[in-house]
């Protein structure tokens, strides 16, 4: 079975490890991810140190293909994020000897 991992269960382990009241704790995660997005819509990159950046590209105007018509269909300009994870947290992810997460830091 899959577990995602959400916004309310980010707020929990805020609750949980550092002491706030749950109400304070779901705002500090709001007020990040607030940040995080402020900063990708002025177009500047989000860096976290040793988890990973997240990237504004811009991607320009193409032509593109229906698949099941096969027929031409332009898609229109757009910009997207990416994200490249760190050394770091490939290493962690990768690494067989998972045995404690906050070692992380």
């Amino acid at each position: 079975m899959e577990k995602t991992t959400t916004r309310s269960t980010l707020s929990e382990a805020v609750f949980k490890n550092v002491g706030l009241s749950r109400n304070e704790s779901a705002t500090l995660v709001d007020s990040v991810f607030t940040e995080i997005l402020k900063s990708l819509i002025q177009g500047d990159d989000v860096k976290i140190s040793s988890f990973g950046t997240f990237v504004v590209r811009q991607k320009k105007e193409r032509i593109g293909r229906n698949p099941k018509t096969g027929q031409e269909v332009p898609i229109t300009a757009r910009s997207v994020v990416t994200f490249r994870a760190s050394n770091v947290l490939k290493s962690k992810v990768n690494s067989k000897n998972k045995t404690n997460v906050r070692e992380f830091n």
